[in-house]
């Protein structure tokens, strides 16, 4: 179980065995029981034997009332039907439904995916937030071009400060606390990039990989791809914002709506 602070609520965790680069150790699947019962936070793969275990440490703290969904990518939600018929067909709950039987409350974060949502309950002394992937433990994660998601995304973290958790829960890694820092410290490093990219714009470097050789320097080659999504989703925001030199792909250049309402 995770020590949260708040009273006669529990969390556990069931981590699925599906680690990858991009997942580190496993989707995280959570647990929330108080006295009217259990929930199920992001049922992770369709794995039957993560399911069970999951079904089964959530019917050891209560009765299942529900299941959660942080949002629709498979790592979080490919065994979400099959997760709900374990335990016996209880409700889902995800972007867009109604949350007003379940006790935490839905928060709507865009940015990593268009219908991404954080979780969070407690009060001004303990507050606990389920990130999903907005925030994860130990790495950053990915934000995808289209729509004006970097945007977004940095709006959807000046949302998680206002609720001002003190200990967050991602989808994959370890607990993160304290939070606030932990917030702030992923806008700087998104801000520390684009000002790079901007710096290296300024010089006129506006070859894809030399872009990406000096401003993710530090990314690692396995990550290299993911580094070209976040340099595209970089330029994107800038382009949306007017920031991007005028010679700049001028052929090829797109413009985006900003969709994060």
């Amino acid at each position: 179980m995770i020590e949260t602070g708040v009273p006669d609520v529990t969390v556990g965790l069931v981590r699925a065995d599906n680690p990858s680069v991009m997942t580190l150790d496993g989707t995280n699947t959570w647990i929330v029981a108080n006295g009217d019962g259990s929930w199920v936070i992001d049922p992770g793969p369709d794995d039957p034997i993560h399911l069970q275990a999951v079904a089964a440490a959530a019917r050891r703290v209560g009765v299942p009332r529900g299941v959660l969904l942080t949002h629709d990518h498979l790592d979080h939600s490919a065994g979400l039907e099959s997760m709900a018929a374990l335990l016996d067909g209880v409700p889902i709950r995800r972007h867009g439904s109604d949350f007003s039987d379940v006790p935490l409350e839905a928060t709507f974060t865009p940015g990593h995916a268009a219908d991404h949502i954080v979780l969070h309950f407690g009060d001004d002394q303990h507050r606990v937030l389920f990130s999903g992937d907005l925030i994860l433990g130990q790495s950053s994660t990915i934000v995808p071009p289209g729509g004006g998601t970097l945007i977004a995304y940095l709006e959807s973290l000046a949302k998680v400060t206002a609720i001002a958790p003190n200990i967050i829960l991602p989808g994959h890694g370890e607990p993160i606390e304290p939070a606030l820092p932990a917030v702030e410290a992923q806008r700087e490093h998104r801000l520390k990039r684009e000002r790079d990219l901007v710096a290296a714009l300024g010089d006129g470097l506006y070859d894809r990989e030399a872009l990406l050789d000096r401003v993710w320097s530090d990314v690692e080659p396995a990550l290299r791809i993911a580094a070209h999504v976040t340099m595209q989703t970089n330029l994107e925001k800038l382009d949306l914002e007017g920031r991007l030199p005028d010679d700049f792909e001028s052929e090829g250049r797109k413009s985006w709506r900003h969709r994060a309402t």
